[in-house]
C-alpha cells in the first residue's frame, strides 16, 4: 500500500485503500456513501512529528488511513511511556472526553495520513448508521484491550519476554494491515522509543536486542523487525494468539 506525498490530493471515500487490505471489514456501499459527506478532509504526519498533544482540546476525530503513530504520556519530569500504537484502520483520539484536554500525545513513526471527522457530529454517526456507531465503540474497547495486554506485559514478562512480544505485537498488526511481508515488517523504531514501551533503561534495551538477536528469535533492526520462526517467538513471548476477524474501520 503505497504512501501518497504530503501534496497528494484527498482520497475519495469510495476509492479508500483500506477496502482492500484483507485483514480490515469493507464498508458497504451505503456506508462508504455516508462517510463521503461525514469525513472533513484528510491531514498529512511527517515521520517523528506530534499530531496531538496531551492536555490540548481536540474538536476532532481521526482514522488512520496510511502510516504508524503511537500513543504516549508524559510526566511533568519529562519521562514518557508510550502506551499503544496505531496502524491503519485504527482510531485516533477516542479516550479523549467530548470536550475535555486530551491525557495524551500521538507521534507519528512513519509518514502517515488521518482522515479527519468531527468529533461533535458522532452523535449524528451513531443515530442515522447504528452499526458504524458499534463499530466505533469496538474499536475503543479493542484499544483498551491492547493496553491491557501492554499492561500485563510491561508488569509480568522478563525484558527479553517483553520485547518479543512487542515485536510480535507490531509484526501482526502490520501483517493484518498490509504493512508487512512474509517474515519483516519494515518500521523504524529507536531503542529510546522500545525503551519507552516496555519500561526499561536504554542500555538495558540495546543488551536484551543483542541476546534476542543472537537467540534467533526476534532480528530488530534500526529500520525493520524479522521474524522467521512465528510459532517459537510466540511461545517464547508467552504471547497469547486469538483468531480475529476482519477488523471494522471507520
Amino acid at each position: 500500500m503505497a504512501l501518497k506525498t504530503q501534496d497528494s490530493p484527498i482520497i475519495p471515500c469510495v476509492n479508500c485503500p483500506l477496502q482492500h487490505v484483507a485483514g480490515l471489514r469493507p464498508l458497504t456501499e451505503n456506508q462508504i456513501q455516508f462517510m463521503a459527506g461525514f469525513k472533513q478532509g484528510e491531514l498529512y504526519v511527517a515521520k517523528g512529528a506530534q499530531m496531538l498533544s496531551q492536555g490540548v482540546v481536540s474538536p476532532h476525530l481521526y482514522s488512520v488511513l496510511q502510516g504508524v503513530l503511537f500513543r504516549f504520556k508524559t510526566m511533568e519530569d519529562g519521562r514518557r511511556q508510550i502506551v499503544n500504537f496505531l496502524f491503519p484502520g485504527d482510531m485516533v483520539g477516542l479516550q479523549g472526553a467530548m470536550e475535555d484536554p486530551l491525557q495524551h500525545g500521538v507521534e507519528a513513526i512513519t509518514e502517515a495520513r488521518v482522515c479527519i471527522f468531527q468529533r461533535e457530529r458522532f452523535l449524528e454517526l451513531f443515530g442515522t448508521h447504528p452499526r458504524l456507531g458499534f463499530d466505533v465503540a469496538w474499536l475503543a474497547a479493542r484499544q483498551e484491550t491492547s493496553l491491557d495486554e501492554h499492561l500485563t506485559s510491561v508488569g509480568r514478562r522478563t525484558a527479553r519476554e517483553r520485547i518479543a512480544w512487542l515485536a510480535l505485537f507490531l509484526f501482526l498488526r502490520g501483517r493484518a494491515t498490509g504493512l508487512t511481508g512474509r517474515t519483516y515488517l519494515n518500521i523504524a523504531l529507536t531503542q529510546a522509543q522500545i525503551a519507552d514501551t516496555i519500561g526499561l533503561s536504554i542500555v538495558h534495551t540495546n543488551k536484551t536486542l543483542q541476546a534476542l538477536r543472537k537467540a534467533n528469535i526476534i532480528e530488530w533492526t534500526a529500520d525493520r523487525i524479522g521474524i522467521h520462526d512465528l510459532q517459537a517467538a510466540i511461545e517464547y513471548a508467552k504471547y497469547d494468539l486469538q483468531p480475529e476477524s476482519p477488523r471494522p474501520f471507520i
